[in-house]
């Protein structure tokens, strides 16, 4: 059981998310109170037309109907502008909050590996950012037209006759009652929806993102099967849950039409004993229906607020890992090096270290080669410098010829880094190298090219303008690293790391663009290799052990 502090907290986020969201809440509640005025208007003025017409009172019947005519006008407006509200404002505010939460995903700390599947998370940026808004921004101001016209559609039938308007309105509080239970349980069925829908998103878009490794596995029908599955506990899952909505719906509007049958037999009792005109009786009918009517609507706020509470959660979630620091970049002079002072570092659920103990200087200005097994922990050694990850004890320090900082979120702006695989984005080439400096010329991308060895891509058909897909599809792996590198040389940051930078290119063109990257002593290099030949480039090498080593 979720305790108050939680709810209030759900509460505190959504009031949050409802600040940037106002103008569109506030159109939605006055088109709909503007709504509730026409549809009390529509009854007041079908009332006088039917009494017109059967003599009951006098008047101008083309005049009354004139009247009907302006007020179907008003709601057809109305009925635009409402669509119109939803279609611009609500994608605009959809995107707001989007943006906001892939920002905070962004700031958050990354502790070594990622907690959630990318699919899930991208499902609840979709779906359950949709749900929050879609709640405040139409749901939220609805309700407030749906109250007007309940209140405004009681006090006329209650000057009508006050004894039906009183019946009406007297089963509701056993309806709340009932709609408390059905809150507690349809959160839960919700819950296990969304938790669900996320799991088969996930399944979907990690195969078809290694589908060149489904198909060479030859697994591609057990991925399918693992599909099946997921989907078979979604349609279980939903199946339990649309059955108690449709129960619980079937046993509400039996109470709604029970009530409009006693309203219809009171106002034609009176109509047979002349205590009530035929338009009269007609308004009665309507009346009650508006009373009715935002009932039922009241009584679905009960899934909407399940919907909205299990989205808050979810998108909470997301939110769980702190903020990295934040503040003004620490720029250090340039070149800058990195000494390690008895750095340790393990993973959380490792029972050993990765690193141990360990000291070494990146003097200003050098080049180095780090060495060492898989997983010894060179990628490792990295995201310590990068501040990604924390050490255990010890610590990472930059120094330059004056000053000297230990590493943080801040001083990540001194380094350039090339992981190893290919980096490169959906996008023009053009596109991934701004990625490295915003304000680059084009002269100065062909230079960096060049640099790299990617002059190839002068020669491809729409040259920096060639598109390529998903994870650099079109381009070898050898090329898309060299791009990737030109990349790094774009931003030209004192300290540049390399992580198997080179392990897809050939070693002639492994040597010239080793050539072409050192040719000044303007930048701090460190390579993370297993190749050999690169340690002939570099000034020192820096040799880590594994965990089986350590142990003997």
């Amino acid at each position: 059981m979720k305790g108050m502090a939680h709810y209030k907290l759900c509460l505190k986020k959504l009031w949050q998310a409802w600040k940037g969201n106002r103008l569109q809440t506030a159109l939605n509640a006055l088109t709909g109170l503007a709504g509730v005025a026409v549809s009390l208007g529509s009854v007041w003025a079908v009332q006088r037309a039917i009494d017109i017409a059967s003599g009951a009172r006098g008047g101008e019947l083309y005049g009354a109907v004139a009247m009907m005519a302006l007020l179907i006008l008003c709601d057809f407006a109305l009925n635009v502008a409402r669509v119109w509200i939803r279609n611009i404002l609500g994608v605009k505010a959809q995107n707001m909050m989007q943006q906001r939460m892939l920002e905070r995903l962004l700031r958050a700390e990354w502790r070594g590996k990622e907690t959630r599947h990318s699919g899930d998370v991208i499902n609840r940026l979709e779906t359950d950012v949709s749900t929050v808004v879609s709640f405040l921004t139409e749901t939220l101001p609805n309700t407030l037209s749906v109250i007007a016209l309940f209140l405004g559609a009681f006090l006329y039938l209650l000057q009508m006759d006050a004894v039906l308007a009183l019946i009406t309105v007297g089963i509701l509080p056993v309806f709340i009652l009932l709609s408390k239970i059905y809150m507690s349980r349809m959160r839960k069925y919700t819950r296990q929806v969304r938790d669900s829908d996320s799991q088969v998103q996930s399944i979907l878009q990690e195969t078809v993102q290694h589908r060149m490794l489904v198909k060479t596995l030859e697994c591609g029908p057990m991925m399918v099967g693992r599909l099946a599955r997921g989907q078979l506990t979604l349609r279980q899952r939903v199946r339990r849950r649309t059955a108690f909505s449709v129960f619980s719906n079937l046993m509400l509007n039996a109470g709604f039409s029970l009530g409009y049958l006693v309203a219809f037999l009171w106002s034609a009792v009176r109509l047979s004993h002349g205590t009530l005109t035929f338009g009269a009786m007609t308004a009665f009918l309507q009346l009650v229906y508006r009373i009715q009517n935002p009932a039922r609507d009241l009584t679905k706020l009960a899934p909407a607020f399940v919907s909205v509470f299990t989205a808050v959660e979810r998108l909470m979630e997301l939110e769980e890992l702190p903020e990295e620091q934040q503040g003004d970049p620490v720029v250090m002079r340039s070149p800058c090096g990195v000494r390690l002072n008895h750095l340790t570092y393990g993973y959380d659920d490792a029972p050993d270290d990765v690193i141990t103990d360990l000291s070494f200087d990146f003097r200003p200005g050098s080049c180095t080669a780090i060495l060492g097994e898989t997983g010894a922990g060179k990628t490792t050694l990295i995201r310590l410098m990068l501040a990604l990850v924390r050490p255990r004890s010890g610590s990472v320090e930059l120094y330059d010829d004056h000053d000297a900082c230990e590493v943080s979120p801040l001083s990540r702006c001194n380094f350039v880094y090339v992981p190893q695989g290919n980096t490169l984005l959906s996008g023009s080439v053009r596109d991934n190298l701004l990625l490295g400096n915003p304000k680059a010329t084009e002269r100065e991308m062909l230079d960096a090219l060049h640099r790299a060895c990617a002059d190839f891509v002068a020669d491809l058909p729409q040259g920096l303008d060639t598109c390529v897909t998903e994870g650099g599809g079109g381009l070898s792996e050898g090329q898309a690293q060299r791009i990737a590198i030109a990349r790094a040389l774009l931003r030209n940051r004192s300290i540049m790391l390399f992580d198997e930078a080179t392990s897809a290119l050939d070693p002639d063109t492994e040597r010239q663009l080793l050539r072409q990257v050192l040719s000044d002593n303007s930048h701090t290099v460190i390579f993370i290799t297993h190749r050999m030949a690169v340690t002939a480039y570099c000034d020192q090498t820096l040799r880590i052990l594994s965990i089986s080593a350590k142990r003997q």
